[in-house]
């Protein structure tokens, strides 16, 4: 079953159960899939929206209301803090199983081998050859550090 369908089962049983916090996330998600592929469509391409896109708009959604907390709570509204808490919840439902740091440290390795890459330059193949893979399955936020790290330590930097 694809993403888009998971959404929309998802969301029909929301409804039928009457969670509304759930059905409110569930709804965000699918607005969210519908903008990227009313884009997509005004760029002239594809209008269908897949799994790997729904995956990079669930990791995006869960990392904004992460931030989000987190001004909340540093602003003291923790009741607002907690709802963003449940959306997350709700959201990494769809997400795959995120690796641990050593499989991230051990896809890196094998990303940098397989690329060839051997200086700071090759950073955006590295990069690419682990987006390609692990899309929504881990935070390429932290990762980059990592890389970069990785190809400096073999003295391209």
């Amino acid at each position: 079953m694809d993403m888009r369908t998971r959404v929309n089962t998802a969301l029909k049983q929301a409804m039928k159960e009457k969670a509304v916090a759930r059905l409110s996330t569930l709804r965000l998600i699918n607005a969210a899939i519908k903008d990227r592929e009313i884009a997509a469509r005004g760029d002239g391409e594809e209008a269908a929206v897949g799994d790997s896109e729904v995956l990079e708009i669930l990791g995006k959604m869960t990392k904004q209301r992460k931030e989000s907390a987190r001004a909340y709570e540093e602003g003291g509204r923790l009741d607002l803090a907690e709802r963003e808490r449940e959306e997350i919840t709700i959201i990494e439902e769809f997400l795959p199983r995120q690796l641990s740091q050593g499989e991230v440290e051990k896809a890196v390795l094998e990303a940098v081998a397989e690329t060839g890459a051997n200086s700071i330059r090759d950073m955006g193949k590295v990069m690419g050859a682990l987006k390609s893979r692990y899309t929504g399955r881990m935070d390429f936020g932290k990762v980059g550090p990592q890389v970069k790290e990785q190809l400096c330590a073999g003295g391209g930097c």
